[in-house]
């Protein structure tokens, strides 16, 4: 298995794998948005009002576009490997983190309370919930993830900074 120069632990392979999950994800959840906003903007305003659930109405599903983002810089670093790329690559897998987390957090509030809606719009609302479940599962997906590529690119980090100065130690050793 051959080992990328900027992770010990994960291969060019396997980083190429995790980033195409991530952009997969990404895309997947920002096409879940895209249903979502076209199935709640066809209620029909009934009795009991419309079914506009917290993460329809922060745009949960669409802070995807994290996720591609993140999944693109991973690309880029096993393409081109620097310490300046790995760092960037690890910042956006913290953000993904931070953004899954937020989401999952949305998602279970979301789905632990279900006022009921009007009649006519009872199908769509249980048609939104389960796909704020299939979410649910990917958001803690991406999770994993990110963070599985964030702890192996900070020790590849870590042991590249280790490499480098024993490197420059032994520099100034041969010189004297």
């Amino acid at each position: 298995m051959a080992v990328c120069a900027c992770c010990t632990k994960v291969s060019e392979a396997d980083s190429l794998v995790l980033a195409a999950i991530q952009i997969m994800i990404g895309i997947f959840c920002v096409f879940m948005w895209y249903l979502l906003l076209i199935l709640y903007m066809g209620q029909i305003k009934g009795v009991f009002g419309t079914y506009e659930p917290i993460t329809y109405k922060t745009g949960c599903s669409l802070w995807g576009i994290v996720f591609i983002i993140s999944g693109i810089t991973i690309i880029r670093v096993t393409r081109h490997p620097s310490q300046r790329q790995l760092t960037c690559a690890m910042l956006m897998n913290i953000l993904c983190i931070i953004v899954a987390i937020i989401s999952t957090i949305l998602t279970v509030v979301e789905l632990s309370s279900f006022e009921s809606v009007s009649y006519r719009n009872y199908g769509q609302a249980k048609l939104g919930r389960e796909i704020s479940r299939v979410l649910l599962s990917f958001y803690t997906l991406e999770l994993c993830i990110a963070f599985t590529y964030t702890i192996f690119g900070c020790v590849g980090l870590c042991r590249k900074n280790e490499d480098d100065h024993t490197a420059v130690t032994e520099e100034v050793e041969d010189a004297l």
